[in-house]
C-alpha cells in the first residue's frame, strides 16, 4: 500500500467483502442458495442464526468506528438476514404443522 488513504480504501473493501461473504453464507444456510459442495438447496436455520448472531457481536464490537455508509450496510444487511429468518423459520413450522 503506497500511501494511508490508499490503506484506508482497502480495510473498507475488505470490511464490506466480509459482511457479503457472511451474508452470503446466511443466504445459502436460509436455502435460498445452491451449496456449491452438494448442488442442492439446504435450509440449516441453526447456522443461518448463527452467522445473523455473528454480524450483531460484529455490529456491537465495531461501534463507532465504521464509517456512515459501512454502518449503513451493516444495519441494511442484519434487517435483510433477520427478515429472511424468520419468513424461512415460520415457513418451516407451517409446513410441519399440515404435515403433521
Amino acid at each position: 500500500m503506497g500511501n494511508e488513504g490508499e490503506e484506508k480504501q482497502y480495510r473498507r473493501e475488505l470490511f464490506i467483502k466480509l459482511l457479503l461473504m457472511l451474508r452470503a453464507g446466511t443466504l445459502q444456510n436460509l436455502g435460498m442458495l445452491t451449496n456449491p459442495i452438494t448442488g442442492k438447496k439446504e435450509v440449516k436455520l441453526e447456522l443461518a442464526k448463527e452467522t445473523i448472531d455473528m454480524l450483531e457481536l460484529l455490529r456491537e464490537k465495531t461501534s463507532g468506528n465504521l464509517t456512515e455508509p459501512e454502518q449503513e450496510m451493516l444495519d441494511n444487511l442484519l434487517t435483510e438476514l433477520r427478515l429472511l429468518y424468520v419468513k424461512v423459520r415460520d415457513k418451516g413450522e407451517q409446513q410441519s404443522k399440515e404435515e403433521g
